[in-house]
């Protein structure tokens, strides 16, 4: 199946330059390259620019309340273990209302994978500081410089328990699209966090910004499944003149499906599954 096979009918909104263009072609191109199926794929949003991506994908889609994705996300998998999902926020969502459900989840290790879109600014309410921003920083859609220190993401990710840890670029859309489909194909909570720019509001990291900074993580030798958290921190916490991107963090863990033993239940709509072990009880 071709990633075109993935986008739906509608045309997106956003704003020229914004990079969950990118990020859209990553997501079919990842589906494409894992040989899924739009009817056994499911994608879930909260509120803000990053959450319209369910309206232009071809595949199940749950537009939810603020903040509110990932444990919606999670729900979804435990009531349908047979269906790759998809967790979309960005980071005023994820990192903001929605910081006491990441690490939730963190905790449960649940099978599924969590997009993070990082632009440092609230997009859809005029460009207000995101909990990702920098402290000091000023783009040009705050009065003045922001007043709080940043939250880090991949750091947060791994003091709340996830099993794989990413960090992607939305213009590069190849190595996006593979780390991806390496969060799908782990077993256990993946969160990729995707660097992306905000033409309107976010003046300071621009596209060419993120270009000149960004590096592959792997090329330094970094191996994600043997790195000490001491090397991981420290990869997690590069930021300024040199961004690594990669797979920062890999570690195999007994899912929360596992735990529940969900393995053994029948699969398919839990009315059917009701039906088959009824069926199987007057056996």
């Amino acid at each position: 199946m071709k990633p075109a096979a993935f986008r739906s009918e509608l045309s997106p909104d956003w704003c020229p330059g914004c990079g969950n263009y990118g990020i859209v072609a990553a997501l079919t191109r990842a589906f494409a390259a894992l040989g899924l199926s739009p009817d056994r794929v499911a994608l879930v949003s909260g509120i803000g620019c990053s959450a319209k991506t369910v309206h232009y994908l071809n595949a199940y889609g749950l537009h939810t309340l603020h903040g509110r994705g990932l444990p919606v996300a999670q729900g979804l998998k435990l009531a349908r273990p047979e269906f790759t999902v998809i967790a979309i926020a960005g980071d005023g969502d994820g990192m903001g209302i929605g910081a006491g459900h990441f690490v939730g989840a963190g905790r449960r290790n649940v099978d599924l994978t969590y997009l993070l879109f990082n632009n440092e600014v609230y997009g859809m309410t005029k460009g207000q500081a995101a909990p990702t921003l920098e402290l000091g920083a000023k783009p040009k859609g705050l009065a003045r410089p922001n007043l709080q220190a940043r939250v880090n993401p991949l750091a947060l990710a791994y003091a709340s328990g996830f099993t794989f840890i990413a960090r992607g670029f939305a213009f590069d859309t190849k190595g996006l699209s593979e780390l991806i489909a390496e969060g799908i194909r782990h077993r256990g909570l993946a969160l990729v966090e995707i660097l992306q720019p905000c033409p309107t509001y976010n003046d300071l990291h621009t596209r060419e910004w993120f270009a000149e900074r960004i590096y592959p993580l792997e090329k330094t030798g970094y191996d994600p499944e043997a790195a000490s958290p001491g090397a991981f921190l420290e990869a997690a916490e590069a930021w300024g003149e040199r961004i690594p991107v990669g797979i920062f963090w890999r570690r195999q863990l007994p899912t929360f499906e596992e735990r529940l033993g969900l393995a053994e239940l029948p699969k398919g709509a839990p009315a059917a599954r009701a039906r088959a072990l009824v069926a199987a009880a007057r056996i």
